[in-house]
C-alpha cells in the first residue's frame, strides 16, 4: 500500500480536503480521493475526517492507496475497419463511441479488447491494459489510429510523435461563425485544478500544446473546419477550441450543457493519418471519411442554407 504525508501550508489553508489531495495527487481521480476519504484511508493529524474538511495552516495530511487490483483483459470478437495491417503497425478507423484501451470500470468491449482477438503480437511496452496504444482517440471521437505490433514499432512511432513528424488532421463542426480563413492555438493544457475530469489551459503543471485550424464551410451557427496537430495533448482540439469560443458541437463537457442535434458526444473525426514506416522508412498515409451521422448532419445544414 502507498502512503503519501503532505504538511498543509499556508496559502492551502481553508481548502477543501479532497480539493487539496486532487492538486497533491494529480494521477488520482477526485471521485477516488473522496472514495479513499469514505474508507478512512485519509487522517488530519491522523484522525478521519470528512471530504469537506477545511484545512488549517500546520496540519499533517495521510493519504494511504491500496494496491490497484489487477485487470484481466479478455480478447472479444469485434469487428474490426482495419486500413493497413503488417507485422510491425496496424491502423484501424475507430467508430464513434468505442473506448480505446479498459480501465477501471470499463474492461469491455474496447479497442484493445478487439486487438486483442484480431492479433496476439501487439508491443508491450505500455503493459496489459494499453498493449500497442502508442497514442489514443477521445471515446466519440472516431478515426485512424495506429497501434504497434512490437516493441520496435512502438518506439519508433512514438518517437515520431515526440519530434511532431506525424500527420494528423482533424475534421470538426464547432459552434459559433469563425471569421478568419485560419489560425493556430498555442497554448499549454493541463489538468483542470477546479475539475480533475477536465484539462484546461493553464500555465503551471501543464504542457506545451499547439493546434492548428482552417476553416471548411461556415453555416452560421456552425463551422466545419480542419484541424492539425502539431502536439497531442488529452482532449487537446476539444481544449483549444472552447478556449477560443468555438467549442464543439456535441462536447458536453467543454461546449454548452444543451445537446445540439441530439449528440451525446462530440464531432471530432481523425481523418488523416500519416508517419514513417517503423522499419522500412516508408511514409504511409491514410484518409477515413466522416462517419454517417457527421456526414447527415452537415448535409442537413447545407440543405438548411448557408448565411
Amino acid at each position: 500500500m502507498q502512503s503519501y504525508t503532505f504538511k498543509v501550508k499556508q496559502e492551502n489553508a481553508k481548502t477543501r480536503l479532497d480539493v487539496f489531495l486532487a492538486s497533491h495527487c494529480q494521477d488520482i481521480s477526485r471521485s477516488y480521493i473522496q472514495k479513499l476519504i469514505d474508507e478512512e484511508l485519509v487522517t488530519v493529524n491522523d484522525r478521519p475526517v470528512k471530504a469537506n474538511h477545511k484545512l488549517k495552516t500546520g496540519e499533517v495530511v495521510r493519504i494511504a492507496i491500496p494496491p490497484a487490483e489487477e485487470l484481466k483483459v479478455e480478447p472479444e470478437n469485434i469487428p474490426l475497419d482495419i486500413y493497413y495491417e503488417d507485422s510491425d503497425v496496424i491502423v484501424v478507423n475507430k467508430p464513434r463511441g468505442m473506448v480505446v484501451h479498459p480501465a477501471e470500470g470499463n474492461t469491455s468491449g474496447t479497442l484493445v479488447n478487439a486487438l486483442l482477438y484480431h492479433c496476439s503480437d501487439l508491443s508491450g511496452i505500455n503493459g496489459v491494459l494499453r498493449p500497442g496504444i502508442v497514442h489514443r482517440l477521445d471515446k466519440d471521437t472516431s478515426g485512424l489510429i495506429m497501434v504497434a505490433k512490437n516493441d520496435h514499432a512502438h518506439n519508433a512511432l512514438a518517437q515520431q510523435l515526440k519530434d511532431r513528424t506525424v500527420t494528423r488532421r482533424y475534421r470538426a463542426l464547432v459552434h459559433n461563425n469563425i471569421k478568419e480563413e485560419q489560425g493556430t492555438v498555442n497554448a499549454p493544457i493541463g489538468r483542470d485544478p477546479r475539475d480533475r475530469q477536465k484539462m484546461a489551459v493553464i500555465e503551471r503543471n501543464s504542457k506545451p500544446a499547439v493546434t492548428h485550424y482552417r476553416v471548411l464551410e461556415r453555416f452560421g451557427r456552425y463551422t466545419f473546419i480542419e484541424c492539425r496537430l502539431e502536439t497531442g495533448r488529452t482532449h487537446q482540439i476539444r481544449v483549444h477550441m472552447a478556449y477560443i469560443g468555438f467549442p464543439l458541437v456535441g462536447d458536453l463537457r467543454y461546449g454548452p450543457n444543451k445537446p445540439h442535434f441530439n449528440l451525446d458526444g462530440q464531432l471530432l473525426h481523425a481523418m488523416v493519418l500519416g508517419f514513417h514506416h517503423p522499419s522500412s522508412g516508408e511514409y504511409l498515409e491514410f484518409t477515413a471519411p466522416l462517419p454517417q451521422v457527421f456526414e447527415d448532419i452537415l448535409k442537413h445544414l447545407r440543405e438548411r442554407g448557408k448565411p
